[in-house]
């Protein structure tokens, strides 16, 4: 069974930097997707970064990109999400998420029908 738990959530300035863990477990071979998403203060959830683990080649949405990074350890036990340039806009409840592609291609796009295991959530605020 796949389990995963964030961690690092934080109050911050405008401008700052947060990084996000994950920390992964029953998670075997390496034919997953991994994402983050968030949830806003009115609800709305965004998938913002994600990548297959057969190959690094990640997913942002515009409103993160430049600015996110998403990232796994060697050991593959812990997924990261490195937040710079943070903005009041990026407030959020975030969560990581784990699922297995569906897909000939592998495609692993932050899109919530992806993915089907889910941490509880690590909040986020920064305010201006």
């Amino acid at each position: 069974q796949v389990q995963l738990a964030e961690s690092g959530g934080d109050s911050v300035q405008a401008g700052g930097s947060l990084t996000l863990s994950c920390a992964m477990s029953g998670l075997s071979g390496n034919n997953y997707c991994l994402g983050w998403f968030r949830v806003t203060p009115t609800e709305e959830r965004e998938g913002i970064a994600s990548f297959y683990t057969g190959r690094m080649n990640p997913y942002y949405v515009d409103s993160v990109k430049g600015r996110f990074t998403i990232s796994q350890d060697s050991a593959k036990s812990t997924m990261y999400l490195q937040m710079n340039s943070l903005k009041p806009e990026d407030t959020a409840i975030y969560f990581c998420a784990a699922g297995v592609p569906r897909n000939t291609y592998k495609l692993c796009p932050p899109l919530s029908a992806v993915f089907n295991s889910w941490g509880q959530g690590t909040q986020v605020t920064v305010s201006s």
